[in-house]
């Protein structure tokens, strides 16, 4: 009679998981292809910017004291006035649907799923913020073209146009970041909409639409010193082939600061959100 011995396979090493870009990339995609699907909203955060720069310009544009040549001159010289804002304003809208995106992530339990995946869980904000910057990117292109096709002419050299853009897309960064961040801290998708809407209101208390001289004393002080009013006129300055001056800096300065304390407070706050998820 014969034994047969039997030899135990060898322990498979366990799965290695994702890196972080890996991570990153699937994330970035997914998120992508959920906003590009909810059509209405990614409409609307085009279309809105669009028609607040028709509206200003044709209804208000003729009355405002910014040019000369009459109301086509004035409605031509206040277009290149208020186009920096709008452009920033599409960034708003846009970057308030990732606060809803994240807080969704955040409170409906897959964040739960995600910890048995061998993902890292910082590429899911990570994911948000980078496809944020796509649909957005492509609403400000957007905001420009029609600028570009209901007259908007600029005297910007070449490097003064792409610098005007790389400021319009570093404040994206930066609203994308602070937009994130809410979402991340917000007890559910509609808070997050509601802090976002806040902010959404910043463009309008700056430099964007009306000189901050002809404010009234109480509300001039707020206009000058908040972040957007630097970027907005560095933009418009860059747009219209102008020296930016002090505004640069300044508005670099502000989006560095507010960048640094979206990351640091992510950084802080995402460990324990997810370990109570």
């Amino acid at each position: 009679m014969t034994s047969t011995t039997l030899t135990a396979a060898p322990p498979r090493p366990p799965a290695a998981g994702a890196g972080f870009l890996t991570g990153l990339r699937v994330f970035t995609v997914r998120s992508l292809k959920h906003s590009f699907r909810d059509a209405e909203s990614l409409l609307m955060a085009v279309l809105l910017p669009v028609m607040l720069m028709l509206i200003f310009t044709y209804i208000l544009g003729g009355a405002m004291n910014v040019g000369e040549g009459g109301a086509a001159g004035a409605r031509e010289a206040y277009l290149a006035y208020v186009l920096p804002a709008v452009a920033l304003i599409a960034a708003g809208f846009g970057a308030s649907y990732t606060a809803v995106v994240v807080s969704n992530d955040m409170t409906t339990g897959f964040m739960n799923r995600l910890r048995t995946m061998p993902f890292p869980s910082v590429t899911v904000l990570l994911g948000h913020t980078a496809s944020s910057m796509v649909r957005n990117l492509l609403a400000t292109a957007v905001v420009l073209l029609v600028g570009f096709a209901v007259g908007f002419r600029t005297d910007a050299s070449v490097p003064q146009f792409l610098a005007a853009v790389g400021v319009i897309a570093l404040w994206i960064l930066v609203i994308t970041c602070v937009f994130a961040m809410l979402g991340m801290v917000a007890g559910s998708a509609e808070a997050a909409n509601g802090y976002g809407f806040i902010l959404l209101f910043l463009p309008y208390i700056s430099s964007g639409f009306a000189r901050v001289e002809t404010m009234p004393g109480w509300l001039r002080p707020v206009a000058e010193h908040q972040p957007m009013t630097p970027v907005i006129d560095a933009s418009r300055a860059l747009l219209n082939g102008e020296a930016p001056g002090s505004a640069l800096w300044t508005g670099l300065l502000w989006c560095a600061g507010l960048i640094t304390l979206a990351v640091w407070l992510t950084a802080v706050i995402f460990p324990r959100k997810v370990a109570r998820t």
